[in-house]
Formats: structure tokens, C-alpha cells, sequence
């Protein structure tokens, strides 16, 4: 499965990013918990590289909590400082604005200092898809960013004062020009950061239910009601399996698997299936 997606709105959000970046104290990266290196583009480190950075671990309440341990510790490491989100609910959210402030501590004693109270202000950014704009939402109370399920919802800056003292730049989601390692793409695919409607949705899901068969088996097999050993069974075999479970059917009794792939990522998008991650920290 070659995954290339690269549409002409995020070469612009390239350039976006890169012309406003004099404008803010400190950037603030989100990365989706379930694909804590997938989801962070590699672009950032050197495009974001003369300001501050804080990386915010978001949807951690849909991430493995045993594997997302290791991804904090595994980032700290690198001398990043991490932050565990879950925007929906709301937890972690309040972390974001101290931890930025932190990081700039220096700077603004030095203008208070001088008699200066600037607000401090922050560059949201991230791929497509990890919940930017819910997060800024929540910081700010109201619903001052666009919200969707499907990558592409944020199209241009916008900058949302939340008080005297902070002031937040939202950028939209931006890839990078080409995934050098497949099984990136495919992880971000997984998770709904590239659009389904640009790729083979079967052949997808028959991806992610061989890497589930082989690292969360018993979290698949309940949730489908499997009660035959599926450890020899490839990916498209377990899907006709949970279609034929699921009753779909279309006429002539031929199994819909085009619905049974679409319910399997549903499913696993929303952790229906089990709190999950699609990868485990690189080795030292």
C-alpha cells in the first residue's frame, strides 16, 4: 500500500507557518498518543527549530496507558517535555499554558523586568486529524476554532486571545511531502489523519487487523465475537470473518466487507475495540 498525500493547502501551511513564526514566544506540537512518533512531523524540527517547543501527548484516554508510559519516558529522554491531553474530556488541558510559560520563564522576567507585561503568545501545529482545534476550544472556554472527525477542517490562521496574558495562533494541519517509511503512512491512515476517500478502505483495514491479530488479539476477538483461533488467519479472512459475524450481507449472499472494513475503523478510531497504540518506542 503506497500512501502519498501531499494536497497544494499544506505546501501553503508550510509557508504560513514559516512567515509567522517571529510573531510567537513558543510553539506548541500535538501528536496523537496512539502514534506518538507518526504523528510528529519530521519538517518541525528543523522549520520550528529557533523557538521553544512543549509536545502535547493528545487522545491519551484512547492509547495504550502501559505503551504511552513508555512514550513519556522515551520523549523526556530526548529532553522533550511532554503533556498527556484528552481533549474531549478536558483532562491534562490546563498543563498546556504553565508548561508554555515555563519555557520562555526567562524571557519574561526579563521584561517584567523592564517594566513589559506582554501576552505570551503560542503556535499550535501538528498533522492533520489530532485535535488541535478541540484542544484550543477547551483552552479558551468556547468554541473559537473549527472542529471536525475528518482531517482538513483548520484551512488558515487564526489567532484566539484567551486573556490579558495569552494569545494562541492556530495553523492548520500540515504532512510532510512523502512517507520515506511506509508503515508512518499507514499508521496515520489508521488513525484518520489522511482522508479515506484517496485510498483502498479494505486493504486498510485488512492492515490493521493483521497488526491487532498480532498485538491485541484478544481485545479483537471480543469485540467481534471470534470464538475460532485467528492466528493463522490473514488480514482479508478476518474481515470476511467479522462481516459474516456482523450480518453483512449484501444480495446473493456475497459478504460486505467494504462495510465491515469501514466499521473496523470506526471502531478502532473511537476505541471501541480496546485503548490501543500502533507503536512501541524505537530501541536505544
Amino acid at each position: 500500500m503506497q500512501l502519498q498525500w501531499y494536497p497544494g493547502h499544506m505546501a501553503k501551511t508550510r509557508r504560513l507557518i514559516g512567515e509567522n513564526l517571529k510573531l510567537v514566544d513558543v510553539v506548541v506540537e500535538i501528536l496523537d498518543a496512539r502514534v506518538p512518533y507518526s504523528s510528529r512531523n519530521p519538517d518541525f524540527d528543523d522549520m520550528l527549530l529557533s523557538k521553544p517547543r512543549v509536545v502535547v501527548m493528545n487522545k491519551f484516554d484512547l492509547s495504550d496507558e502501559s505503551v504511552t508510559k513508555m512514550w513519556v519516558e522515551w520523549y523526556e529522554k530526548q529532553g522533550v517535555k511532554v503533556i498527556l491531553t484528552d481533549s474531549l474530556s478536558g483532562k491534562g488541558v490546563d498543563k498546556i499554558a504553565p508548561a508554555a510559560k515555563q519555557t520562555i520563564s526567562e524571557k519574561i522576567a526579563y521584561d517584567a523586568q523592564r517594566g513589559l507585561t506582554k501576552a505570551v503568545r503560542i503556535m499550535v501545529v501538528g498533522i492533520p486529524n489530532v485535535g488541535k482545534s478541540s484542544l484550543i476550544n477547551r483552552l479558551s472556554g468556547r468554541a473559537a476554532a473549527k472542529t471536525g472527525d475528518k482531517p482538513g477542517v483548520t484551512r488558515g490562521k487564526q489567532w484566539i486571545r484567551l486573556n490579558s496574558q495569552l494569545e494562541i495562533l492556530d495553523t492548520p494541519g500540515i504532512l510532510w511531502p512523502k512517507f520515506e517509511n511506509q508503515e508512518i503512512g499507514k499508521n496515520l491512515a489508521f488513525i484518520g489523519s489522511i482522508r479515506d476517500e484517496i485510498m483502498d478502505v479494505e486493504e486498510l483495514a485488512c492492515h490493521l487487523l493483521v497488526f491487532l491479530r498480532d498485538n491485541y488479539k484478544d481485545m479483537l476477538c471480543a469485540r467481534y465475537k471470534l470464538d475460532t483461533d485467528i492466528s493463522e488467519l490473514g488480514g482479508y479472512e478476518i474481515l470476511e470473518y467479522i462481516s459474516k459475524k456482523r450480518g453483512f450481507v449484501v444480495s446473493g449472499g456475497e459478504l460486505d466487507t467494504y462495510r465491515g472494513a469501514n466499521i473496523v475503523l470506526d471502531e478502532f478510531r473511537a476505541a471501541k475495540i480496546g485503548r490501543i497504540t500502533l507503536e512501541v518506542p524505537p530501541q536505544e
